[in-house]
C-alpha cells in the first residue's frame, strides 16, 4: 500500500487565520487610503501590525509548519526548487516548499515595514501616526513617501504569489489554496504528521502582540 495517501493536518488554525485576515486587511488598507478614511486606515494598520508580531513570534514557538527553521532553507535550494516547476510530480510537501518559504519571509518583511512606517507617517493635515511626533516633520514626510512606495512592492509581491499559486495549479496540478483553508492535505500514509502547538498558547501570544500595538497606538 505504498501509494496510499491520507488526509493530514498540516496548517494550524492560527496560521490560516493570520493568512486570510492579512489578505482582507491589506485590501482594506488600500481602499481606506484611496477614499481617505484615515481613521479606518490606521485601525487596519494596527490590526495588521498585531497579526504580524504574532506571526513572527509564532514562527519560533508555534506549530512545526509555522516555524521559520522548518521552512527557511538555503536560497540556493529555493532556486533549485523553482527549476522543478515544469516537472509534474505528486505533492508530498508538508508545509512551505523551499521557494515558498522565502516568499513568506519577503512578504512578512514588506508588511512589517509598511505597518511600522505607518506609525511614523503624516498626511500634513490632521492625521499623524502615533510615533510621528518623535522624529519631526521632515523625517515623518520621508517615511510617508517610503510608506507609499513600499506598498507598490507589496502589490508586486502579491502578484508574484498569486502567479505562483496559479502556476503550481496549472503546471504541477498542486492545490495550494485548499490546505490553507481546511488545514488538511492528502499525503503519503508513511508521512509523519507535523506537531501542532496549543491554541491557548496562540491566544496568549496574540493578546501580548495586540496589547503591545495598543500601547503604541494610544501614545
Amino acid at each position: 500500500m505504498s501509494g496510499m495517501r491520507l488526509s493530514m493536518r498540516v496548517w494550524d488554525a492560527p496560521v490560516r487565520l493570520v493568512h486570510w485576515l492579512l489578505v482582507l486587511l491589506v485590501a482594506a488598507s488600500y481602499v481606506t487610503a484611496k477614499v481617505g478614511w484615515i481613521k479606518l486606515h490606521f485601525l487596519s494598520g494596527y490590526s495588521i501590525l498585531a497579526l504580524l508580531i504574532f506571526r513572527v513570534i509564532w514562527g519560533f514557538v508555534g506549530s512545526d509548519t509555522a516555524r521559520f527553521r522548518r521552512f527557511l532553507v538555503s536560497p540556493v535550494l529555493g532556486l533549485q526548487h523553482l527549476t522543478h516547476l515544469p516537472r509534474r510530480e505528486p505533492d508530498n510537501q508538508i508545509g512551505h516548499n523551499a521557494a515558498g518559504g522565502w516568499m513568506v519571509l519577503v512578504m512578512l518583511l514588506l508588511l512589517l515595514f509598511q505597518a511600522g512606517s505607518g506609525l511614523f507617517s503624516t498626511d500634513d493635515i490632521a492625521a499623524d501616526g502615533p510615533l510621528a511626533q518623535y522624529i519631526g516633520t521632515d523625517a515623518s514626510e520621508r517615511v510617508t513617501s517610503l510608506h507609499a512606495f513600499n506598498f507598490n512592492l507589496i502589490l508586486a509581491a502579491i502578484g508574484l504569489h498569486v502567479l505562483a499559486i496559479v502556476a503550481y495549479a496549472v503546471v504541477k496540478r498542486h492545490d495550494l489554496i485548499r490546505p490553507m483553508i481546511t488545514g488538511k492535505k492528502r499525503l503519503p500514509a508513511a508521512t509523519r504528521p507535523p506537531r501542532m502547538a496549543s491554541s491557548v498558547l496562540a491566544l496568549l501570544v496574540f493578546l501580548c502582540a495586540a496589547g503591545a500595538v495598543a500601547l503604541v497606538a494610544t501614545r
